[in-house]
């Protein structure tokens, strides 16, 4: 609903401009331009990294209440009660913890996440801005950032996705 109000916002905004002049128009992929980054393959191996160290934490910590759920499985039918309630709270300690470690290691990652994306992204939006200055677009939209279309159809001629990697330094290797 938002995005149809945005796009219909800006629409209207574009009709109304037109009756007073020639508005001009572009879209860039951002993702794609993204993907043309050098710095995608570092941040993404960046982020595989970390998520490896926090996966092995976590294992550790399951391997650690396994062990001790089946000492506390094996122990004797005569051991006191006492002792058997006292390795059950080491064991709901361990899994309570547990929790906790994956609900910070999921804030960790996107922490991690935005602090290595939001340099990347504000590059990017300064090479578009730059680019649509340069060429005297009015207007740049964009197309497919996170999965959202915000335009329905556009002429590949008006992509400048790849002047704005050219303007940030980059060489796209592949057409899209």
């Amino acid at each position: 609903m938002k995005n149809k109000l945005m796009l219909m916002i800006a629409a209207l905004t574009m009709l109304s401009m037109t009756s007073f002049g020639q508005v001009k128009i572009a879209y860039a992929d951002v993702d794609y331009i993204f993907s043309k980054l050098p710095e995608a393959k570092q941040i993404e191996s960046s982020l595989q990294s970390h998520q490896t160290q926090l996966q092995g934490q976590l294992k550790a910590k399951y391997d650690e209440y396994q062990t001790k759920l089946q000492a506390l499985n094996s122990l004797p039918a005569t051991t006191p009660e006492a002792i058997q309630k006292d390795k059950m709270n080491e064991l709901m300690r361990l899994e309570q913890n547990i929790q906790e470690f994956q609900t910070s290691a999921q804030e960790s990652m996107e922490q991690k996440r935005v602090s290595l994306l939001d340099p990347i992204y504000t590059k990017v939006g300064n090479g578009i801005s730059a680019v649509a200055k340069e060429n005297g677009y009015d207007f740049v939209l964009t197309a497919g950032v996170g999965g959202t279309d915000i335009v329905l159809y556009a002429n590949e001629s008006y992509d400048i996705s790849d002047l704005v990697l050219k303007h940030l330094g980059v060489t796209a290797t592949t057409q899209k």
